[in-house]
């Protein structure tokens, strides 16, 4: 499947592959425009493409063995996107103390966020980000749980996630630094030095197995984020009014055509429209000179509905969110309420890292940086916050709870197209 910058990804597979088995060499700017990405999500495919390329026979074993790992990838990172909603399921189930693993709220939601489905079927990093992060989170609830009194083992596998996550892709970064900020929140000065003291050695083991690559990023390019647009120096000014602050008119098109060229780099509009649409058309229609497509003006007004019907969850996602802020204002009591910051604290660092992200690499005039698979671990953890809104209304308000779900089904049936390609 094509997606966002394929041909730099596929180059990257192409790559890695052409030296393996016997060793690993990375691409560089000459090779691929993806060379800043860390290898972890294309070492399978590129071990696909090698045993391809000693079975098929073709006088061009590149172009042969492409779709062959394309199609892999795809089979393998859908069970990454099951194994993830199992991770999720199994952390509720800890965190609210639940009997049974199945969560109607967990599945719905998470189901409902339309960015899944073609990022999961793209070679990139985002779904192993996910993958990771969910088996992280899953990790860290049972150790909350706990008390946090930990086991070597304990310390082994969460600096291994960190640096798996770490090698999967930049974005992974933001979700490190409310592991630290939760510290100041914990009441006994004992938990705080054990805590500490098992943040510092896990994320030892993760730096030590990921500092290799961010090092090989300095060394040759001068900086250990580096990517492939030269940066300008932070200023809001390096973005337009129109990025900020969307006119009525922007806001019109986002319900009646939330397709590109409309709206174009205004970051509100285009990725809400990404996240429960597909705004830049990669996935619903066939794309021609990347603005116009097959069935592009009757898909356009079919994603219009669902960004109206989407109003629905995301109302649901904004009351999670604003709901667990109170938790920041009140002393934590419970392991679950330590959790949840940590949640609410990421989504603040993730979007935050994300906006000082297009305001330090401007793409005008189109504002192609602009996509919700870059921030899909933030609308995740959004998620998260949603669910724990849905349990309680569950608590409080059950007919409400009920009609609640009725409607996110609906909005599900109805956004259902929206989640399978149409090529």
């Amino acid at each position: 499947m094509s997606g966002y910058d394929a041909e730099a990804h596929h180059s990257y597979v192409d790559f890695v592959a052409m030296y393996l088995p016997r060793e690993l060499n990375l691409p560089t700017l000459d090779s691929s425009k993806e060379f800043f990405s860390p290898p972890l999500p294309y070492m399978f495919p590129a071990f696909v493409q090698v045993i391809c390329r000693n079975i098929v026979n073709s006088g061009d074993l590149v172009k042969a063995c492409k779709p062959i790992y394309e199609v892999s990838a795809q089979i393998f990172q859908s069970f990454l996107y099951f194994a993830t909603v199992f991770f999720y399921l199994k952390i509720f189930k800890i965190i609210h103390k639940k009997k049974t693993l199945i969560n109607v709220n967990v599945l719905i939601l998470i189901s409902l966020l339309t960015v899944n489905y073609r990022t999961f079927l793209m070679i990139r990093g985002e779904p192993y980000i996910l993958f990771l992060n969910s088996f992280l989170l899953y990790r860290f609830a049972l150790l909350l749980k706990n008390s946090f009194e930990y086991k070597k083992s304990d310390l082994l596998v969460f600096g291994f996630v960190i640096g798996s996550l770490a090698l999967s892709r930049q974005w992974a970064l933001l979700l490190f630094p409310s592991f630290f900020l939760i510290l100041f929140l914990f009441p006994s000065t004992n938990f705080k030095k054990t805590y500490f003291k098992f943040l510092f050695w896990s994320f030892s083991i993760g730096v030590l197995l990921s500092a290799w690559f961010y090092f090989g990023l300095f060394f040759e390019y001068g900086t250990f984020t580096a990517f492939n647009m030269d940066p300008t120096s932070f200023s809001f000014s390096n973005q337009p009014k129109s990025f900020y602050i969307p006119d009525l008119n922007s806001l019109n098109l986002m319900f009646s055509k939330p397709i590109r060229p409309n709206f174009p780099n205004e970051f509100f509009p285009i990725i809400y429209s990404d996240l429960w649409g597909d705004y830049w058309g990669y996935f619903s229609f066939t794309r021609d000179a990347g603005l116009t497509g097959r069935n592009q003006a009757l898909i356009g007004d079919y994603l219009a509905r669902v960004n109206i019907v989407s109003i629905i969850p995301t109302i649901i996602l904004l009351l999670g969110f604003f709901s667990s802020l109170k938790l920041l204002r009140n002393k934590p009591k419970k392991e679950k309420d330590y959790f949840y910051i940590y949640i609410l604290l990421t989504i603040v660092v993730s979007f935050t890292g994300y906006i000082w992200f297009l305001i330090k690499y401007p793409s005008p005039p189109s504002g192609d940086t602009n996509k919700a698979t870059y921030m899909i671990q933030a609308f995740h953890l959004l998620a998260f916050l949603g669910v724990n809104y849905l349990e309680n209304l569950r608590l409080n308000s059950f007919n409400r709870y009920l009609v609640t779900i009725f409607l996110l089904l609906l909005t599900y049936i109805h956004n259902f197209s929206a989640m399978l390609t149409h090529y």
